[in-house]
């Protein structure tokens, strides 16, 4: 069974209203929860560590995880990794779509979710809006990071450069990771955010309308910048890489983590493993996905093919990352007020019980 729940919850952020874009959440970007009744993986994506007597009670308190995903054909959803090893130990996961990060990070706000993946920018604007959040672990960077996103025009079109976009409508999800992007991107070429407009507009909803002609300039990611591009439909102005962002991150509701140590360090072991097994197996990877995000088979390849993989451990480097990105933001009157993202960090000793020592600490 398929619940959609309203978005009633669009004045959560209202201490930052008059900076995020009016309506940040339309009826096309409610999220769904989604019932935990998913085809079996194959044996390969399995995990091996679904033993009761390998864990500990200690440090579980919930009955429920309630995770938050971006894509259709999310790879620790597919698998069911976080079922085998959790539902042993008496702990149900349930999950809810999301258009992008913002819209994520709002339902964490009102409860909604436990845990869930965005970019660097969507916490950044919830911890200024006043959320309950931490930083549970984060992406590692590889040398595809940034490779699927990209600053586009359609093909015809006569922006040729970058520089050319000054006095354009430009379209992207403001607090989402494209909002950093189209800012540092901007910068690099010596413009500032003022010498654009800007229309905030999730990339579900904008897919189409740039497919149709009716966008100009569009800063958006894979899938829907793949799909573009297989469809001849896209020049790339330029895409993220190089730029200056520490990447994506877990994020958790504060409460919930602290409470959670042991489940934490469980889903993060179990969503690196899965990660690392589809990097060394991509094509045995978008054949998982691709029933999910219902793309043809080419474009399914490219969103693979340039995807990275893996966890990163919270470190004192990543928070110094993560701080440069806040104080960007409010340096160019984005945020009202300075943001210290170690608020929302855990302890030393916290993040000690819930990263496993696999975790790379790049």
């Amino acid at each position: 069974m398929v619940a959609t729940v309203k978005p009633q919850y669009i004045n959560i952020f209202h201490r930052v209203t008059r900076f995020f874009v009016p309506g940040l959440i339309s009826v096309a970007t409610s999220f769904t929860l989604v019932s935990c009744t998913q085809p079996t993986p194959t044996a390969e994506t399995s995990s091996t560590a679904n033993n009761v007597s390998d864990t500990k009670s200690v440090g579980i308190k919930t009955k429920v995880l309630r995770m938050g995903y971006q894509q259709a054909g999310d790879l620790v959803r597919v698998t069911k990794v976080l079922e085998k090893r959790l539902e042993p130990l008496g702990v149900k996961v349930e999950w809810a779509q999301f258009a992008q990060g913002p819209q994520l990070m709002e339902a964490m706000n009102v409860g909604k979710i436990d845990l869930g993946s965005v970019g660097e920018t969507p916490p950044i604007f919830a911890q200024a809006a006043g959320a309950q959040i931490v930083y549970v672990v984060g992406s590692r960077r590889t040398e595809n990071s940034g490779k699927g996103s990209a600053i586009a025009v359609p093909p015809n079109s006569p922006i040729k450069t970058l520089k050319d976009i000054k006095g354009q409508k430009v379209v992207f999800q403001k607090a989402s990771a494209s909002h950093y992007f189209i800012l540092r991107a901007l910068e690099d070429v010596g413009l500032k955010y003022s010498d654009i407009k800007v229309l905030s507009i999730p990339n579900v909803e904008a897919s189409s309308a740039f497919l149709e002609g009716k966008i100009s300039v569009w800063v958006t990611g894979d899938p829907h910048l793949a799909r573009a591009e297989k469809l001849n439909k896209v020049r790339i102005l330029r895409d993220s890489q190089g730029l200056d962002s520490p990447g994506g991150y877990y994020i958790g509701g504060k409460q919930f983590a602290i409470d959670n140590p042991e489940l934490l360090r469980i889903v993060i072991e179990e969503i690196d493993k899965i990660q690392r097994w589809a990097e060394a197996h991509p094509k045995e990877t978008a054949q998982l996905i691709a029933p999910y995000q219902k793309l043809p088979p080419d474009v399914m390849d490219l969103v693979i093919s340039r995807r990275s993989y893996g966890l990163r451990a919270i470190s004192t480097d990543l928070v110094q990352e993560q701080q440069r990105v806040a104080d960007y933001f409010y340096k160019n009157g984005l945020l009202p007020k300075p943001v210290n993202v170690r608020e929302a960090m855990l302890t030393p000793e916290q993040y000690a019980a819930i990263t496993p020592p696999t975790i790379s600490q790049q």
